[in-house]
């Protein structure tokens, strides 16, 4: 079994765009899929555990 290490709600955001805050929404298949922060019209973002790290 895979043990990520964010969970649901933590404040994450991807090393190429470190200014861009996303909230994970939840992790499955290996990817998280991200809210863009304060911003609900924003498209869902899709990560690898290795493209993300903790605001």
């Amino acid at each position: 079994m895979m043990k990520n290490i964010f969970k649901k709600g933590d404040i994450v955001c991807a090393k190429v765009n470190p200014k861009k805050p996303l909230k994970v929404r939840v992790f499955s298949r290996k990817v998280y899929y991200c809210d863009v922060l304060n911003e609900p019209n924003e498209k869902e973002e899709v990560y690898f555990e290795r493209e993300i790290e903790l605001l």
